[in-house]
């Protein structure tokens, strides 16, 4: 175990002072890139109905996408939450409620929280 030291006894690697001039630079930042991660606020990331990503295509989109080689401005596949926060395709969680007005992962009754990307 090391001798503790006296304050006046530390080493201190102080800037060393020109005439006239202020503290000498260690570095100088030329240029910085801020880079930062980001993830949707929700409890699952795939949606649990189609099994895709909810960032991706439905699989009916996909479909749609693969028989037509142009498509519209309006025909994009967006996400739906439930106040359960629970998110799925819009698409997929529609055909669902179609059968069952309730969420497919608790089985609680489905209201819409949110649509949209």
């Amino acid at each position: 175990m090391e001798p503790e030291m006296e304050p006046e006894q530390m080493e201190v690697d102080v800037p060393s002072i020109s005439q006239g001039q202020g503290p000498k630079k260690r570095f100088e930042v030329k240029k910085w890139s801020a880079v930062c991660m980001w993830s949707w606020d929700i409890a699952v990331d795939n949606c649990a109905i189609c099994r895709n990503h909810i960032m991706e295509l439905c699989i009916s989109c996909q479909s749609n996408t693969a028989n037509q080689t142009t498509t519209k401005e309006g025909d994009e596949c967006t996400v739906a939450w439930g106040k359960c926060n629970h998110a799925f395709h819009f698409h997929c969680i529609s055909k669902w409620l179609k059968n069952r007005n309730v969420c497919p992962l608790d089985n609680n009754e489905w209201d819409f929280q949110k649509y949209g990307h």
